[in-house]
């Protein structure tokens, strides 16, 4: 989904191709509960679960194991994958960033794809500005980038906090609100009908990736110096021991801020706890891969999705709205008593989905329908010619 998500290298890193098949896979666990509800996104801002719906606890219980934590590991991901894209273009003296904000801007049009006609809550837009930031940002010293670690996780901490503390003052703000009357768009309008109701929200869908700026560069960042910093190394041991402590000792909280259900503990699960446990899975994943290998039947599973990433992500969420939404099977409004049992089996039939997907298509092909077609378009004009490369590296 970077460019090195994309492209494929004669020495990728197998246990960062784990990674980001499970950050994929990860994004749907959230995801999944957005398709099931009968108003969608509007509806999840408003009341995650349906009011009178059953099994509402367990409904909070599924959704704290995935929200926000692999949104954190994507990000992290997308971080490794910028680093490694400047480590190469250092190596062979191109010029950097040079024709990777070019790769950025693809990714921005495949993101606004993705929102327009598929997904209201698609990260590549968010994800593509934060890249082209981080490709000048990698241009300093370590040192100062660690420096702007903190600073930027600093600043996200403290807006967070901020709109929690409003909403805890303002009577009546910490609860859920009302979801809007009348039929809900989601049942009713055609694929086309959907898209643009999608474009006529766009301020109230486009918030969460301004709202997360700040941590999204900070997780950049972050994944670029856990890379220099050899998370993947078997030196890198300790590294991840201390991943994953970190990442058990924010779970705890993360569970319980998300079982108050209430609009500020949810934001403080989401934007503060679960960045750390994400940072707990990415070292607890590796280690896994470095003690068990990648040549297991779920590794290489995984390894499949991940080399597929951009089509995988796609494709998961083209078959929650194909089940989910009027245009498709409308099961969000036709079964919503059982929403919970429905949610957990269309997730599983997805991700086999996806992986069966992922696991045919390699058989053949050495990388994804969409990969290609943004290969293609990212090197239209390109020349391999050497250049001076400005740039400051371990």
């Amino acid at each position: 989904m970077t460019n090195t998500n994309v492209l494929p290298s004669p020495r990728r890193l197998e246990a960062l191709d784990v990674v980001r098949g499970v950050a994929i896979v990860g994004t749907l666990a959230t995801n999944i509960w957005v398709f099931s509800h009968p108003w969608g996104l509007l509806g999840m801002l408003s009341s995650p679960t349906v009011p009178g719906e059953q099994a509402a606890d367990a409904q909070l219980v599924l959704m704290a194991l995935a929200q926000g934590k692999f949104l954190a590991l994507l990000s992290l991901t997308f971080g490794i994958g910028l680093a490694l894209q400047h480590r190469s273009a250092h190596s062979h003296r191109r010029r950097w960033p040079g024709r990777y904000l070019w790769r950025a801007a693809l990714l921005f049009v495949d993101g606004v794809v993705n929102y327009v006609l598929i997904a209201e809550f698609d990260v590549l837009m968010g994800y593509a500005v934060t890249a082209a930031i981080v490709s000048f940002l990698l241009l300093t010293r370590p040192r100062a980038q660690r420096a702007m670690i903190l600073v930027f996780g600093g600043l996200h901490v403290a807006m967070i906090s901020l709109i929690v503390l409003a909403l805890t003052a303002i009577p009546g703000a910490n609860v859920d609100g009302a979801l809007p009357d009348g039929p809900s768009p989601y049942a009713t309008e055609s694929f086309w009908g959907l898209a643009l109701f999608r474009v006529d929200n766009v301020d109230v869908f486009r918030a969460e990736p301004v709202l997360i700026g700040f941590l999204s560069l900070a997780m950049f960042l972050a994944g670029a110096a856990l890379l220099r910093a050899g998370v993947f190394t078997a030196d890198g041991a300790g590294l991840r021991r201390r991943l994953m402590v970190a990442g058990a000792c924010a779970a705890p909280l993360d569970l319980v801020l998300a079982l108050t259900a209430t609009p500020a503990g949810l934001l403080l699960e989401r934007y503060v706890a679960a960045p750390v446990v994400g940072l707990g899975l990415l070292g607890l994943i590796v280690e896994l891969c470095r003690f068990r290998g990648v040549s297991g039947w779920w590794a290489r599973r995984a390894t499949e999705i991940g080399r597929v990433a951009l089509s995988a992500y796609l494709l998961q969420n083209l078959l929650g709205g194909a089940l989910f939404y009027g245009w498709g099977f409308g099961l969000a409004e036709s079964l919503e008593p059982w929403r919970v049992p429905v949610t957990v089996i269309a997730f599983v039939a997805i991700t086999v989905l996806v992986a069966s997907a992922a696991h045919l298509w390699l058989r053949r092909f050495s990388t994804g329908p969409v990969e290609w077609l943004w290969r293609a378009a990212a090197n239209l004009g390109a020349r391999d010619r050497p250049s001076t490369v400005s740039g400051v590296e371990d």
